[in-house]
């Protein structure tokens, strides 16, 4: 039995060599580019009003990041201005952000301020609610920390 399955292994080799030869290097690279906000659209937010999924058929790398939409136009939108749809600080929560702590958002947690997406790690009464209470200052410790993110 022993004997057997080395065998097979064996033979498995250059099925599995063949495998890494035929995948195209656009996916292999596509695998190395963090997915922005958990895969929703970042249009969606402004256009929707809501938290919305997007199609992994439809994305668009931006600053180290890989961003899906819903749609072919979302995508084209994002792509004429990035700034005006991506989220302040990445994939990061602006209140912990601001805060001085990196923690991965919720993109079911989010706030759209002055035309600009910001995206949290926690419902209400934390998250948004928290962020809006001291806004302007937390918009400003937040810009200050950035710099933790560049580290990470």
């Amino acid at each position: 039995m022993h004997h057997l399955s080395r065998r097979n292994a064996v033979s498995l080799l250059p099925l599995i060599a063949a495998f890494v030869l035929a995948t195209p290097s656009s996916m292999l690279a596509q695998q190395e580019v963090p997915l922005a906000i958990k895969g929703y659209d970042a249009v969606a937010y402004f256009d929707a009003g809501k938290p919305t999924l997007g199609l992994a058929e439809i994305e668009y790398e931006h600053d180290g990041l890989r961003y899906r939409f819903a749609s072919a136009e979302h995508r084209e939108l994002f792509k004429r201005n990035p700034a005006s749809y991506a989220p302040q600080f990445g994939n990061y929560c602006a209140m912990a952000l601001a805060k001085g702590l990196l923690v991965i958002a919720d993109p079911q947690h989010w706030l759209i301020h002055d035309g600009k997406l910001y995206v949290f790690g926690s419902p209400p009464p934390a998250g948004p609610v928290l962020f809006q209470k001291e806004l302007t200052a937390n918009i400003a410790k937040a810009n200050q920390n950035r710099t933790l993110i560049i580290k990470h």
